[in-house]
């Protein structure tokens, strides 16, 4: 029996959607709507859907492991298949990287809760540039800002952070969620350890 690793699952099949269900899909784009996926779900429920960690890079919330996966070329096959770096015509250096995919997600490895935020996020953001999504993430009180601002950049993004009054989680449910969350991540390989 074959074990499936479903949070690996979800992301590439998150990262599928959006090529399939937005234009213009750079990879800071790509970022800040893993971003919102999870947040939204972290906020709802007190997990999220990719168990990505993000920090608070100068450009707003990175998954760390996921960046270098694709700047390292190490990123599931699936993944690799929907680069499409644009090279500067001089030099012939990567100079940006877009996402294009033709397959589709298999949308089952998802719960309702997880494909309405999905689709959602790809009505809303569907022709919107990465800068002018730059505007969201970066505003005040809000977690990238509070993380940079408290822990400084590089830092990584605190989930409960994503509570706020509008949440439809408990805070100390979110919070029990979280330690069980993190729990498992030692127990089976944590983000850093380059599982993916």
């Amino acid at each position: 029996m074959k074990l499936v690793d479903v949070a690996k699952e979800k992301r590439i099949n998150s990262i599928l959607y959006f090529c399939q269900n937005t234009k213009l899909l750079s990879q800071t784009k790509l970022y800040k709507l893993l971003f919102f996926l999870d947040f939204l779900h972290f906020k709802e429920v007190g997990r999220p859907v990719t168990d990505l960690e993000y920090f608070a890079w100068d450009k707003g919330p990175v998954p760390k492991k996921l960046y270098f996966e694709i700047k390292n070329k190490t990123a599931p096959p699936q993944i690799l298949k929907c680069i499409l770096p644009e090279k500067d015509e001089l030099t012939g250096e990567i100079k940006a990287i877009y996402f294009k995919s033709l397959n589709k997600p298999d949308m089952t490895v998802f719960s309702g809760r997880e494909k309405k935020i999905l689709e959602n996020l790809a009505f809303i953001f569907r022709d919107t540039l990465a800068r002018d999504m730059t505007e969201i993430t970066h505003l005040k009180n809000e977690p990238w800002h509070k993380t940079l601002t408290s822990k400084g950049e590089k830092a990584c993004i605190d989930y409960l952070l994503a509570l706020d009054k509008d949440a439809k989680i408990e805070k100390e449910l979110a919070e029990e969620r979280l330690d069980l969350f993190n729990e498992m991540r030692q127990l089976f390989g944590s983000e850093n350890e380059g599982r993916y």
